[in-house]
Order: C-alpha cells, then structure tokens, then sequence
C-alpha cells in the first residue's frame, strides 16, 4: 500500500518514511515539494497522504483542498502533520476533508499506532469496493443473460410464424429495421429503439392460430374470413402477456396493437391517437409499407413512391402524424432497409389489401 509523504524537512521525511516501512506491505513515497506531489497524484492513487501544514509554494491547507478536488483521490485518507494545536485549523482541516491529524514533534508510537489504522480502514474500503464491483458484473451478467433468453425465445416464435407463414421471414426483418429507422428519427432513446426492433418480429405471431385456408388463401378474403384474420392481434397478445421481462412486454404490446389506426378505425379495440401506444404507432408504419412494397399471394408489389404517398395520404386517419414525418426525414434509411433485404418476385394481383 502507498503511502505519499509530503514534507520539506528532510529530518521530518526521513524519519516518517523509516516508520511507513515498519508497516507489514507499506511503502513510503517521500516528496519535499507539494506541487511536485500534486504532478505526481494527478496520475496516481495512493492508499494514504501525509502532508506538513507549513511548506513553501503551498501550505497543507491549499494542498488538502486540491487533492480533495481530484475525484479519484476523494476518499483516500490524508493526515495533517502540523505544529499549530489550535482547534480553528483543527476544524478548517476537517471541514476540508481532512481525515486525521499528527502533532509536531512527530511521537513515532502514534504515528505508527495512526498510520495502521488508516491503512486498515483504506483495505477494508477497497476490499469493500471490490466486492462491490464483483456484484455489479454478477448482476449485469444475469441481466444480460436474460435479455439473451428473452432474445432467443422472440427470435424463435417469429420463426415458428415462419413456418406458417411463409412471407413472414424477410418481412419481419424488414418492418423491424423500419420500426428502429423511425423510433431514431423520432429520437428515442437508443435502448427503446433497439428493443423496439427486436420485439416488433412478433406483431404477427397470433397468426399461427389461423387457419391455413386463410392465411394462405390467395386473393382477397371474405368478410368471414377477414373478421376470423382479425383476430390474431388478440392471439398474439395472448400468447406472449403476462412477462415481466421488458421485450416479451413490449412485443406483447405490439401484437395486440399494430392494427389499430390514428382515428379510432382499427381493430381490435378501436383505440384512437395516443390511446396507441407508441410502439404500436411506429409498427402500423412500418407494417404496412412493407406490405406494400412487397410480394404477397394476394398482390404485386408497389412502387417505393407510391407506398410512401399511400403513408403520407393516410397520415392523421391510419398513421400518427408524427411518426409519418419521422418516417419521411428517414426516407433515405428506409430505402436502405428496403434495398438490402429484397423478396424474390412473385406473380399475384395488384391489391392494397393488408391483412
């Protein structure tokens, strides 16, 4: 352990190193010139600071104050060495945050007897810390661990709906680049945008609970069917409420919610503006642009202005407002995602049916 003493007498230096080193793992830095100290603890962390209150160029009490406003030498101990016994300075150390005080002529029992104890509290404080630090990694280890679980299990229910259904694959990678592309024009936190993509591959997980026949039907579907298509937002919802894990929450959130529109329209509760929550909004974009600009059974794809003045045309009845000007500053991402992730073409008929 390092102990800096600081003194411009060099009897005094001498005499409180020899006593520094009686100390089991103890070593002495002597220095007679507090601003060369101060060079030297700006890019050190001794375990201990011993300084004379009467120097030259800086007295202790200068001194006390710049080691204390260095944060990495905030909590190490330093003891004034001083002559003057008056409890004025005694008090102005301490309010200085002086830890402790040695009385000139140095009595080498108690500066023995004071340097043991400090080191001993010095230890213990950093073997504190380091427990502390070791918890700290155990618990962000957990914690990442299970944002790894929670992860995994999201990744593996959108590819169960894959083999469902079999346009869900690109789609999903696409709208869930889309959503994070507006979630950061909107600038939202980094953290949100991220999780809101990894959750948003699930908005159609209730899906798995159509039946074939419609889900797969090529053109467009009855109005039986279409209420039957209607409720997989609630099957969805069903199958991953209930989480306390943030992502499952939030994909949960995005799947009972990314059909409903901006003036109360949508299904299946009806809920109008803000009463959607934001993910919800941001998906509804990115979900249906995709099905626009995309191959389905049902459909050929739209040209890339024609799906994005569908958006604009629909902003304030199917879209939030704010999150189609999001979309639009994003324009140039959103023609990345689109482009690097292309669908192999398919014949079907022109329609804007979403289902």
């Amino acid at each position: 352990m390092q102990v800096v003493i600081v003194d411009d007498d060099p009897s005094t230096l001498f005499i409180t190193s020899a006593v520094i080193r009686r100390i089991d793992d103890a070593e002495p830095i002597g220095m007679g010139s507090p601003l060369e100290a101060l060079d030297w603890l700006a890019c050190n962390t001794p375990d201990l600071i011993m300084i004379d209150h009467v120097m030259p160029d800086l007295d202790g009490m200068a001194m006390l104050e710049r080691i204390r406003a260095q944060r990495h030498l905030a909590d190490v101990p330093v003891v004034m060495i001083t002559a003057d016994t008056s409890v004025k300075l005694r008090v102005a150390a301490l309010e200085s945050g002086c830890t402790d005080f040695l009385t000139k002529p140095i009595v080498v029992p108690e500066l023995l007897a004071r340097a043991q104890n400090l080191l001993r509290l010095r230890l213990g404080q950093r073997m504190m810390r380091d427990q502390a630090a070791v918890l700290r990694i155990r618990v962000e280890e957990a914690t990442a661990q299970l944002r790894q679980q929670a992860q995994e299990l999201v990744a593996r229910l959108a590819r169960a709906a894959e083999y469902r259904d079999p346009e869900t694959g690109l789609h999903i990678e696409r709208m869930a680049n889309y959503s994070r592309v507006i979630a950061e024009s909107l600038g939202l936190d980094p953290e949100d945008c991220a999780r809101l993509a990894e959750a948003a591959p699930m908005h159609d997980i209730g899906k798995i609970g159509i039946p074939d026949a419609i889900l797969l039907k090529p053109g467009r579907l009855t109005d039986c069917e279409m209420q039957a298509m209607k409720q997989h937002p609630v099957i969805g919802h069903a199958v991953l409420q209930g989480s306390e894990h943030p992502l499952i929450s939030q994909a949960a959130e995005i799947a009972l919610g990314h059909h409903e529109k901006y003036d109360g329209t949508g299904y299946p509760r009806g809920l109008r503006g803000e009463e959607i929550p934001l993910s919800c909004r941001i998906v509804a974009i990115a979900d249906v642009f995709d099905a626009l600009t995309t191959t389905r059974p049902y459909k050929h794809p739209w040209p890339l202005e024609t799906a994005k003045a569908y958006i604009v045309k629909h902003s304030g009845t199917h879209f939030d407002p704010a999150c189609v000007d999001a979309f639009l500053r994003a324009w140039d991402a959103v023609l990345a995602v689109h482009h690097a992730h292309p669908d192999p073409d398919f014949a079907g008929a022109d329609s804007p049916v979403h289902r």
